[in-house]
Formats: structure tokens, sequence, C-alpha cells
């Protein structure tokens, strides 16, 4: 018995033993205890989740001396046998390999005895989806009323493929996916049982692999034992599997966030497939996630989900799965310089324009004359503008400008005006204001196009802000 796989050796025995369905269960358990038992039971789940085991334990239950009870006594023969498999009124069958419909017309002969010692005569039939439609039209009238000593349990895996009229004459219980904390004190128990060290980060692996199944999780865990030499570690969990191992998962989502040179971490990734690279991704993502870890914003994890999910497109059209590997890791180092809109916005509203960015020269001023004032009075206000090497070119600028739009043309040729070209450096005075300045500043690109395009790629232009005084005093 020592040397039973785990799956079998804590198979459970009991109701209580049954992990992580509670309500099915209690409601079992019940209704045994008050003798209102249905005809026929449907269990339905995913693989794993005891439906099977549940079955046994009703049998149990009623071929036990004191039956129809949730407690079977477990002395007397009914119970011992029951245990064994060996109990002559428990019949089961497997309908994957019994599916026909001679195999149900034996079942059904066999409903006609009564039992040889116990009250009641069960039968138990597993993978019941895949029986034929003849045998379920053949099944079916007995179903529906079969003696008052017959008990039919009938387990699948995927109800949906049973016909309407088998559905409605059986009590239908769902077995629901067994929670991983729940597998995880089951799997911690056995092991203390076995005295077994374990690490929990690996037993935590083993479980998410086992996707819920009870059974595939223990058979994983027997596997790790054997492995790891009788210590479930980490390292060799991931390894029997061939699985990353999670201190590198860490280092490399650090990569990712430090925008460092990902080409080592690409050459040791060589060695998995790129879809398990991109789920065992997200599953880390996830536990990130949910332990609020202050390294991720949740722009971020929004930014990761898409990205991986768009590389598990990629892959499933048969895309080459190492340039998958390097466009999602480039995209994801990408992702964490981009801005949120309301960062972006914020910005904006608290940026200066460009225009006001490029105006940094000392403010002049240029007076403007009254009427019949004379200008040796006030000569030391007025900017001359000095010969320039290339003062034409600022006419093609005014020209190319119009022939984009006349009104900003007209607007840059009132408000700027040539003042000197020296060294790659543009110099303008500018005297916009109003309406004009509103239109110059939001066409500004347009305007920095053009300039680098007459006068060079390189040219960098600084304006003069001039002020204009319309009063000067007498």
């Amino acid at each position: 018995m020592n040397n039973q796989v785990l799956a079998l050796k804590y198979r459970p025995t009991r109701f209580e033993d049954l992990i992580g369905q509670d309500t099915i269960s209690t409601t079992l358990s019940l209704a045994l205890d008050s003798s209102r038992l249905s005809h026929a039971y449907l269990f339905s789940g995913l693989r794993g989740s005891g439906k099977t085991s549940t079955a046994r334990i009703m049998a149990k239950s009623l071929v036990c001396v004191n039956a129809p009870t949730s407690k079977p006594c477990e002395v007397c023969d009914g119970c011992k046998s029951a245990n064994e498999y060996r109990h002559l009124d428990i019949i089961e069958m497997d309908a994957a390999s019994n599916r026909g419909i001679d195999d149900i017309k034996d079942l059904i002969e066999h409903t006609k005895y009564k039992p040889t010692s116990a009250k009641f005569k069960i039968f138990i039939i597993d993978e019941v989806h895949m029986l034929t439609p003849q045998a379920f039209n053949a099944l079916l009238k007995t179903l529906e009323e079969p003696p008052a000593f017959v008990k039919f349990i009938l387990a699948t895996t995927d109800p949906l493929k049973l016909p309407a009229t088998i559905l409605s004459r059986t009590q239908h219980f769902r077995f629901k996916k067994i929670a991983p904390k729940n597998v995880l004190h089951h799997l911690i128990h056995i092991l203390n049982l076995e005295n077994i060290s374990y690490e929990n980060e690996a037993l935590e692996i083993l479980i998410r692999s086992g996707e819920g199944s009870l059974r595939d999780t223990l058979t994983l865990l027997d596997q790790a034992i054997i492995y790891s030499k009788g210590s479930v570690s980490t390292v060799a969990v991931t390894d029997m599997m061939g699985m990353i191992d999670p201190v590198f998962m860490e280092k490399l989502y650090e990569i990712i966030l430090n925008n460092s040179d990902i080409t080592e971490v690409l050459n040791k990734l060589d060695s998995y497939e790129a879809g398990q690279v991109i789920d065992e991704m997200v599953i880390y993502l996830k536990q990130r996630l949910l332990s609020r870890d202050i390294k991720y914003d949740s722009y971020i994890f929004d930014r990761f989900f898409r990205i991986l999910g768009e590389a598990k497109q990629l892959l499933a059209l048969n895309s080459d799965s190492g340039f998958v590997l390097i466009l999602t890791l480039s995209k994801m180092q990408e992702a964490t310089n981009l801005k949120t809109i309301d960062e972006v916005i914020n910005e904006i509203k608290n940026m200066p324009t460009e225009m006001e960015q490029v105006i940094s020269k000392p403010v002049k001023v240029i007076t403007e004359l009254k009427q019949g004032e004379p200008i040796q009075d006030i000569e030391e206000d007025i900017i001359e503008v000095p010969q320039d090497i290339k003062p034409n070119l600022y006419a093609d600028v005014i020209a190319k400008i119009y022939d984009r739009n006349y009104d900003l043309g007209v607007c840059f040729e009132n408000s700027f005006a040539f003042n000197s070209y020296n060294e790659n450096i543009l110099t303008i005075d500018s005297s916009a204001s109003g309406d004009c300045r509103i239109l110059l500043n939001k066409n500004f690109a347009y305007i920095r196009h053009f300039i680098e395009d007459v006068y060079g790629k390189d040219t960098q232009i600084e304006f003069n802000k001039l002020i204009i005084k319309k009063d000067l005093p007498l």
C-alpha cells in the first residue's frame, strides 16, 4: 500500500475527505441521512475534480450495513469490499470503452436482479457522454423508472454532449475547479505525512501545471519527488517540467523595465518553446498584479498583457518563434517609455509653446516715430538690420508659407523680419501679437520645416522679440 502512487494512496474515502467540493458533499450527506434519494445522479466537471471518488463514496454509503448513511462504518463487509472495489452490488462501467447499445442492454439486464447482500444495487457509468445515441435511447426508459433498489450514478467531463432527455432524468451536481489554495493545503498535508521536504514555490508551480485537477497535480508531485530525490525544490520542479526558473523570470522583467540589453536573455530563452515563455510571462505578471508590486503601474500591466496577447496571436499564425520573442521583448521595453494620456495632457498644459521656447534673446525696443519728429533725437532706439550672406533666401521661405496657407503667409510676413544668418543660425525679429501670434504658434511646425528646407536641416532659429511703443512722449 505504501508503494502506491499518491493519487490512489490518498484518494478520498469519505465525504469529509473531498477537496474543494463542500457544497456537493454537504448536499449528498443530507440526502443520505434523510433518505431523500434520487434514482439517478449526474456528476459533471473538470477531470480530477473528484467525480468518480464521490460516486464511489456514495456507493459505499448505500451498501454499508447502516445504509443509507453519510458516514459509512468502514468495518462491515459491505464497506470493506467497497473500499477494495470488489462489491458485487457496485457495478462500474467505462462508457469510453463500452459505449454501444449491446453494452447498455447487458447493464439493463443486471437491473432486473435484486442486490446480493446490500439494500441497493448501484451502477456507476463513467465518461457517460461517450455513449452512442442508440445506447442513450436504450438507457432512457430504465434511467427514468428503475427498480426501487437500483441507483444510477453518471459521471462526465462534458455534460453538454448528453441528450436533454438524460439530463432531465437526473439530479445534476456540477463539480467546480478546485481552488489553488485548497490544492496547496492538500499537497502540504500529504508531504508532511510522507516526511518529504518541499518549497512552497515549487508546489505552486505544480498546482498551476495541474490546472485545477487534483489527480493531475498529485501525479506531477509523484514525478517531482522522484526527480528531486525526496526534496521538492523549485529548481528541480522547473528543470523537470522544462519551465523557466522564477529567479530568471524576475531578471527578465528587470531587464525589460530598465531597458537593458536583451541579447543575453534571448540566448537563454532559445532552449524554451516560445508559446511556453509567453504563457509563463503572463503568469508572472498575474502574480505581480495580485501582489500589487510597486514596480508596476496599472498602465504597465495593461500594456504588457496586450503585447503578450498579440504575441500569442502571432505564434498561432505559425510566425517565426524567435522573431516573435525578440519583437515582444522590444515592444515591452518600448512600452515602459510611453506616457499615459493624462501625463501628456498635463505636460501640454504646463509646457510653453514651441515659439516661446525658441524666443530666448534679450528684448529690443523699436520706437515708432511720431509724425514730424526728427530722426536724430531717437537714433539710439532704432535697430539696424545688418546685411547678410543669405538675405534673399528669406523671401523663398515667405513664398513657401504663402503656398501653404495665405493667411499664415500674411501673418508671417507682417510679424517676422529677417535679421541675420550666421553659422547656421537664422535670427528673426518678431513682433507677433493677437490672432497672428496664435496662428503662428499653431503652425510653427510647418514654418520650421520650410526654413529648414530653404536654409538646411541643421539651421537653428532664434527670435528677437520686438516691442513696439506706439506712444512716444514729447
